[in-house]
């Protein structure tokens, strides 16, 4: 028999928490859709070419297993059957390849759960796009990446050059360690369970050799925590986008310029994401007004993803993330007011202890049985406490390649919470933006127009910012 104590990791509690809150109509899995130049490589190339970098990321070669009498949180292990024919897969649009074909054969593709026997990604080469390219379309579960975590399958299958890159090789052919038994997943539950109250202990040793900074931090953990709790007693207001969902998906995403975004936050103030807030909340805007719905006063309210991974944890896989409830200002007619009351309230949320708060809950929550952390992973899904889900996540302003083909678009594609009808994601890549719209396949049918709301807003904010660097001008 061999060493099965290497193949068994503990999830995290937030990982867990995408898992404990999968629905039937709720899929916990994200990704992108990448377009490349010129023909699609074959199907032997492309498949051999993720094989040889698959060592770099050993957790897409494990599934996850789910101990029984609830003995802690689900174990990742390394599978024994796995066929990488399974997760590599190879279609072809119809002719003539247009976009909005791609579009339907994405939110197809992100419409099927993962099977949860199997490791938690695929990655569906698509040929015959117009324009003589070819796409990618990469979807991975959430409980295995949270999308900044510096290493991921995306991350070393491309290339900073036209030639491949040489990788470091394994030490050895791969081989699966020995699956584990049901008594060794009992055992490294009842060893977790012993271990718990160690760590613990060690946090209270550490806190008596230095009193008081052990107080400081559990100050502002505290206030941290009061702020996350005072966010759960704020209902979000009732609108179209949270609905109960079905299991089938709509996609769209809007292109844009970092250029331009980086013009309108250079010229109106704020940051790149205060940009893209403000975007968001002028489209929702007029998409909620053209359902018949009156904004005066109106102010949604946002779910904001943001990276607690320090440096020390660069380069690991599985989530670092928290989430923080920001408002997003509907009613606000004229958009320079409009990101102005972003930036203000963005600036409220980085000085806030929101981020430490979800994060001291998390801990504690790596220590709670199942049943409770069952319990408590659902106040992170809750419907009642947003409206949307907005993320924005920065990529390489410079060229990647796949076997010597430069990749030219890539377009985010966000998960839908239970009872969320809407996701949206932004995704910066060689001076491009792509805006990604996920949404329900009924609950959204005039997505198309929301797309092209985002599209004017961008464009609003744009004339906004030029017009006032135009008056400065007339005045110097």
């Amino acid at each position: 028999m061999g060493d099965t104590s290497r193949n068994m990791d503990r999830l995290t509690s937030i990982d867990a928490g995408f898992l404990a809150q999968e629905r039937e109509g709720s899929h916990m899995h994200i990704g992108a859709v990448m377009i490349f130049e010129g023909p699609a490589p074959s199907s032997d190339d492309f498949r051999e070419h993720i094989s040889s970098r698959l060592h770099l990321v050993p957790r897409y070669r494990q599934k996850v297993v789910f101990p029984r009498l609830q003995m802690g949180r689900p174990l990742w292990v390394d599978d024994p059957c796995f066929n990488i024919d399974y997760h590599v897969r190879h279609t072809a649009l119809p002719r003539p390849g247009s976009m909005e074909s791609l579009r339907k054969l994405t939110g197809r593709i992100f419409s099927q759960r993962l099977d949860r026997s199997k490791p938690l990604w695929e990655l569906w080469l698509i040929e015959g796009l117009e324009d003589d390219r070819f796409a990618l379309i990469n979807k991975t579960h959430h409980a295995l990446v949270d999308g900044v975590s510096g290493v991921d399958l995306t991350t070393v299958m491309l290339d900073l050059d036209r030639a491949p890159a040489e990788m470091p090789p394994a030490e050895t052919d791969w081989h699966p360690a020995p699956e584990p038994t049901e008594a060794d997943v009992v055992a490294r539950g009842l060893k977790d369970a012993v271990e718990a109250p160690l760590g613990i202990a060690e946090r209270a040793l550490r806190a008596v050799a230095d009193p008081a900074k052990a107080v400081e931090e559990l100050r502002e953990a505290a206030e941290g925590a009061s702020e996350v709790l005072w966010g759960t007693v704020a209902k979000a207001p009732e609108t179209p986008l949270n609905v109960p969902i079905g299991t089938h998906r709509r996609v769209r995403w809007v292109d844009a310029q970092l250029g331009e975004l980086k013009e309108i936050k250079n010229s109106l103030g704020g940051t790149v994401n205060d940009v893209f807030l403000t975007v968001v909340s002028g489209a929702l805007a007029r998409w909620l007004e053209a359902r018949g719905i009156r904004t005066e006063g109106l102010e949604l309210r946002g779910a904001i993803p943001v990276s607690v991974r320090t440096e020390d944890e660069e380069g690991e896989l599985g989530n670092k993330i928290t989430i923080m409830v920001g408002r997003l200002p509907t009613y606000a007619r004229d958009p320079v007011q409009r990101l102005g009351i972003v930036r203000k309230q963005m600036q409220g949320l980085k000085e806030s202890k929101q981020a430490m708060g979800a994060e001291a809950i998390a801990r504690l929550e790596d220590f709670a049985p199942p049943t409770i952390f069952a319990q408590a992973s659902r106040l992170h899904f809750s419907s009642r406490l947003y409206n949307v889900l907005v993320t924005n996540v920065p990529g390489p302003q410079f060229p990647l390649f796949l076997l010597g083909k430069e990749l030219e678009e890539f377009a985010p594609v966000a998960f839908l919470a239970p009872n969320q009808a809407l996701a949206i994601a932004v995704f910066s890549y060689n001076g491009k933006v792509k805006i990604g719209l996920i949404a329900d396949y009924d609950a959204m049918p005039d997505l198309d127009k929301l797309a092209q709301l985002v599209s004017e807003s961008v464009a609003e904010l744009l004339d906004a910012a030029r017009a006032k660097s135009g008056a400065a001008q007339k005045v110097l």
